[in-house]
């Protein structure tokens, strides 16, 4: 698994135990790096600023995510497919230089290994959905 996936894949669970431990991200962040082991400076750095960016831009995350997942309240997503938009839509707009293709591609794979195997479309659309709305505002 490349350095780039398994940040991303980092991310996803420090995401998912924040949202399910309702904890601060400082309490995630102490509890979650005290239990993972053998993670290079490079990849917990960008997992970390994925992280810090998906915390501090959460509610224009959430509502990109709501805006675009037509039909569903956030609340009532599936956690995973949740905490995955959360980290996908977070390195779209920290990482604006990154082809949405990619995060995309990166997302579904991972979604593959932890959601629904129904969600894989639902998180397509969405992302797609979301990364063209971003395209179409940064062209505008």
């Amino acid at each position: 698994m490349g350095t780039r996936r398994k940040s991303r894949e980092l991310t996803m669970q420090m995401l998912f135990q924040g949202d399910l431990g309702k904890q601060s991200p400082e309490q995630v962040q102490k509890v979650f790096w005290a239990s993972v082991e053998d993670v290079d400076a490079e990849t917990r750095g960008f997992a970390e600023d994925l992280y810090r960016i998906a915390t501090t831009r959460d509610e224009e995350i959430d509502k990109l995510i709501e805006e675009h997942a037509q039909n569903w309240r956030l609340e009532r997503m599936p956690v995973v497919d949740r905490n995955l938009l959360r980290a996908s839509v977070a390195e779209m707009l920290g990482f604006p230089n990154t082809p949405a293709a990619i995060i995309i591609n990166e997302t579904l794979e991972i979604g593959r290994r932890y959601a629904a195997p129904e969600s894989i479309h639902f998180l397509n659309g969405v992302l797609d959905a979301i990364a063209r709305d971003l395209l179409k505002k940064r062209l505008a």
